[in-house]
């Protein structure tokens, strides 16, 4: 089986940049690949801006990709993307509310430009033998008027199309990563692979702790199988109408699925020591400009301090909006708090460090931002402004994780015909 790959909502490449293991750039700016896997399509599109950053960014680091996607996906002919063994993808958590019935045989649609429909219309038309997804982690949870059901309804629709799957939550920091960043993973086999097989004759509660793609490479603790969860699909809904109309579960951070049944338990994981600030820090000085002046500093420092602000909702009810303290700026002793599309404007969630060469306050620069999502140092330096260089990394995954998975995906995929 040949390790040929798709990228979905591909950004800036990270599933690459893990799979691949590039952490350097050539002088002629082209990434280099270290690892086994060939990519064969990308699709990228930011519907909301005119220019395509990411998309001219993955183009500039991967240029043998040119005739890759750069249009909404939604208008892509699933039969015209390329074969592939491994379809991967950050999508976006959404509403996946099944909208209505079609007449007749038409069968069931899918809330218009959800993407997860995207994802399931490909596994339908191209049924690649192995999927890896991530996504945040309160997929599991969401929406808050029905927990699970989102999740529920993936399950649901990996399940008709003939997949098994396992999924962990997994905070980067806990396994030796710069970012305290959760997110969830989701693997799925289809049945005619060697590996469905092959876990078809193990216990969910071996899959979970031992012998699954994340407990190889994220080891937990040992848990109390009693306390693993079991649902049934056929049993209590008919159809994916019946499950989003019905459903409500609650998702545990890891889980298994094969057949029509779910698998669920809370895990704890063995941790490592993290990356820190302080290690991917640049120590040689940086321009002034990321500095704070007398007005940012104390606007950060409003900011990040505690606050009860009187609001109204669009009702006309009043309340209070709180916000506790945290700390004037980050320590260079921990990993990276979870980077958000919002890092390096004023805001609260963006970082503040002391410099170490200055011992002055200032914000993180962009290669700093790229160091705490593991991708090489100035990846996104490919003409984009610097402020769509922040927002690159906030939507981005950490790279690091996808490396350790890719590690048994290769050695599952060297086991298959």
């Amino acid at each position: 089986m040949k390790k040929t790959v798709i990228e979905l909502f591909a950004g800036v490449g990270g599933f690459r940049v893990g799979l691949n293991n590039i952490t350097t750039i050539g002088e002629d700016g082209r990434a280099i690949e270290k690892g086994p896997w060939k990519f064969v399509w990308a699709n990228q599109w930011e519907p909301s801006t005119k220019t395509q950053h990411a998309f001219d960014c993955y183009n500039m680091r991967f240029p043998h990709a040119v005739d890759n996607s750069n249009i909404d996906i939604s208008k892509v002919d699933k039969a015209s993307i390329p074969d592939h063994t491994l379809l991967t993808g950050g999508f976006p958590c959404q509403d996946y509310s099944v909208a209505h019935t079609l007449s007749h045989s038409h069968g069931i649609e899918g809330k218009k430009g959800v993407l997860w429909w995207q994802i399931n219309e490909i596994l339908q038309v191209k049924r690649p033998p192995f999927v890896l997804l991530e996504n945040v982690d309160r997929l599991v949870k969401s929406p808050a008027r029905q927990r699970g059901r989102d999740f529920g309804i993936m399950l649901r629709c990996l399940s008709e199309a003939g997949y098994a799957m396992e999924w962990r939550i997994i905070n980067a920091a806990d396994y030796g990563h710069p970012q305290r960043r959760r997110r969830i993973y989701i693997f799925a086999f289809h049945n005619s692979t060697k590996h469905y097989k092959e876990m078809a004759t193990l216990t969910p509660a071996q899959i979970i702790s031992k012998k699954g793609v994340f407990a190889k490479e994220f080891p937990i603790e040992s848990f109390d199988e009693n306390k693993i969860k079991v649902f049934d699909f056929v049993e209590k809904y008919g159809d994916l109408v019946e499950v989003s109309d019905k459903f409500k579960a609650e998702f545990e951070n890891a889980g298994f699925m094969i057949g029509n049944k779910v698998y669920t338990v809370k895990t704890k994981p063995i941790e490592e020591a993290p990356i820190t600030l302080g290690q991917i820090a640049e120590k040689d000085g940086v321009d002034a400009h990321y500095f704070l002046n007398e007005n940012q500093r104390k606007k950060y420092e409003y900011l990040r301090g505690s606050k009860k602000i009187p609001r109204k909702d669009k009702n006309g009810f009043e309340y209070m909006y709180s916000e506790g303290a945290m700390s004037p700026y980050d320590e260079l002793s921990l990993p990276a708090r979870t980077m958000l599309t919002s890092e390096g404007t004023t805001n609260r969630s963006t970082h503040i460090i002391k410099d170490p060469k200055e011992g002055k306050l200032r914000i993180l620069t962009p290669v700093e931002c790229e160091r705490i999502n593991q991708f090489p140092d100035n990846w996104t330096n490919s003409g984009m402004p610097e402020k769509r260089r922040y927002f690159m990394m906030g939507n981005a995954l950490v790279c690091g994780i996808i490396k350790k998975i890719g590690n048994q995906l290769k050695k599952i995929i060297e086991k298959e015909d």
